[in-house]
């Protein structure tokens, strides 16, 4: 596992979990839920993304370049947005029960 990259993906992701927040007022968890959501989904998710995919499978040996941060900001972007959204979808859901 390459650090640099989770970290990348993880900030990414909570970059995507506010932009979600901000796009659906009526999914959205607050500044830091979807900050933290979004941190976790784009850490988690852009990990497995980018494994299943396969996008940034020679960064670690030839070093971090410019595709693998666009990679893992593109991965983590889009992960992190959707979890913010399903769990901000899934908490309104049980607030309306």
């Amino acid at each position: 596992m390459d650090f640099t990259a989770l970290i990348i993906e993880a900030v990414s992701g909570a970059i995507g979990g506010n932009a979600a927040g901000a796009a659906s007022k009526t999914t959205s968890l607050g500044p830091l839920g979807n900050t933290i959501a979004g941190a976790i989904g784009g850490g988690v998710g852009g990990q497995i993304l980018t494994s299943v995919l396969g996008l940034g499978a020679g960064a670690a040996a030839s070093g971090l370049d410019v595709g693998s941060i666009v990679s893992g900001f593109a991965s983590g972007g889009v992960s992190g947005a959707v979890t913010a959204l399903v769990i901000g979808l899934i908490k309104s859901k049980l607030a309306t029960r």
